[in-house]
C-alpha cells in the first residue's frame, strides 16, 4: 500500500495522510499514527544543498489524538518533539 501511494507525484504530507487514511479505513483500529522520515533529493542537490537533511511528517487519528499517547509513541520510535 505504501509503495502504491509513494509512486504518485505528490508531497510528503499528502503521502502521510493517504497512508493513515487507508490503514484507518481498512483495519478500523482504535487509532492510527503514521510517521514518515525521508530524504528529499531537491534538498540535497539544489537550493539549500543540505546533504544529510531529513524531513519528518506525521498524521494520526483516534487514540493518538491524546497528546500523552502520541508522545509515548514518538518516544518509542525515537522522535523527539521540541
Amino acid at each position: 500500500m505504501v509503495d502504491v501511494f509513494a509512486r504518485r507525484l505528490q508531497v510528503q504530507e499528502r503521502l502521510t495522510t493517504q497512508i493513515k487514511d487507508c490503514i484507518q479505513q481498512t483495519l478500523n483500529p482504535l487509532g492510527t499514527i503514521v510517521v514518515i522520515e525521508a530524504q528529499h533529493m531537491c534538498m540535497q542537490m539544489r537550493g539549500v544543498e543540505k546533504q544529510n537533511s531529513l524531513t519528518t511528517t506525521s498524521d494520526f487519528t483516534g487514540a493518538f489524538e491524546e497528546a500523552s499517547t502520541r508522545e509515548e509513541f514518538m518516544n518509542l520510535i525515537g522522535i523527539r518533539r521540541y
